[in-house]
């Protein structure tokens, strides 16, 4: 499984994983035990405070690690993210301070197996990297009625790293929220959507762009969000 999710995105630079399948690659390095206060701990995620737009529709946490070749996972001090404006011409060019993600879950069963499994993924397709500087989001999209709800408010766009992956957490009372990929030259020519908890995004961010198109509520009385963990790696 490891090995044909390398040729896809050696061959094309994205892919899609399905539920079942990224759930199973997970497993593989490690057990969930703590899935399911994992998963609840989007619902502490304070609101993102840096938004160019203003926009109150995007809850966040934040942590960095270092991972080595030999998949040493070691959580770093709470640092600024930071990107340039030509990677995020939106909120770029300055160091954003997030609240960082609870030390427990970030060191815990859930958080390890995917990290293992990104280092096994991603290091793979990067043999001469002895370590990767890596970064973890959660993110929670809320669909509130009067307000645009942006999954990526920076429009098509890389982050700026090696790879990324996009870990669909939860989602609920959600329309839309389409994962395009694409170039700058040609455009958007792929698109998935994220509907099951486990599906992915796997993306060489090198190589191609992508972009989320903006989620919007189902049923407008309820509560609509979309949640999700972004992991990127980027060589030390």
């Amino acid at each position: 499984m490891l090995a044909e999710l390398q040729r896809q995105l050696a061959a094309s630079g994205h892919a899609f994983v399905p539920a079942a399948k990224m759930r199973g690659l997970i497993e593989c390095f490690g057990p969930l035990d703590d899935w399911q206060a994992f998963a609840a701990s989007w619902n502490s995620l304070p609101v993102d405070e840096y938004m160019a737009d203003h926009g109150r529709y995007r809850r966040r946490r934040h942590a960095a690690y270092s991972v080595d070749e030999e998949s040493a996972i070691v959580r770093q001090p709470a640092q600024a993210h930071f990107q340039s404006i030509d990677y995020n011409p939106l909120n770029g060019g300055i160091a954003r301070w997030f609240e960082p993600m609870d030390p427990v879950l970030g060191a815990g069963p859930s958080m390890r197996a995917i990290l293992a499994c990104c280092a096994g993924l991603f290091g793979g397709l990067a043999a001469d990297v002895g370590s990767w500087h890596v970064e973890v989001h959660q993110f929670r999209i809320e669909a509130v009625p009067g307000q645009p709800a942006l999954p990526t408010p920076e429009g098509m766009h890389r982050d700026g790293v090696d790879y990324v992956l996009v870990l669909l957490v939860r989602r609920t009372n959600i329309d839309s929220g389409t994962t395009l990929i694409g170039t700058a030259a040609d455009g958007f020519s792929s698109s998935f959507t994220l509907v099951e908890p486990f599906d992915a995004a796997l993306v060489d961010d090198r190589r191609v762009y992508h972009g989320v198109t903006p989620v919007r509520a189902h049923d407008p009385g309820l509560p609509a969000f979309r949640d999700v963990l972004v992991v990127t790696f980027r060589r030390a």
